[in-house]
């Protein structure tokens, strides 16, 4: 059934958030996510920008993105906070 937007009504539950920041959030374990969420927005700007960069420059999370694109996300989410950018 169709919304009011013009979207199927259970489509919103489902879309992957635009916002990159949140995009990096929801990559993130909660015990993660609740640590990063309480900084600053820029430091968890910063923080999804080496994500999206880690993302794209890593070829053996492009092909993990393949199988699993959650899971590589969330790899990749893991190698940033390891490395200390945040």
């Amino acid at each position: 059934m169709l919304a009011r937007s013009g979207t199927l009504s259970g489509d919103k539950e489902h879309c992957m958030p635009k916002d990159p920041v949140e995009r990096f959030l929801a990559a993130l374990d909660p015990g993660h996510r609740e640590t990063v969420g309480a900084r600053p927005r820029e430091e968890q700007e910063e923080l999804a920008a080496a994500w999206e960069r880690e993302l794209e420059a890593d070829d053996e999370l492009d092909t993990l993105d393949e199988l699993s694109p959650a899971a590589a996300e969330a790899e990749a989410a893991r190698r940033v906070l390891e490395r200390g950018t945040g």
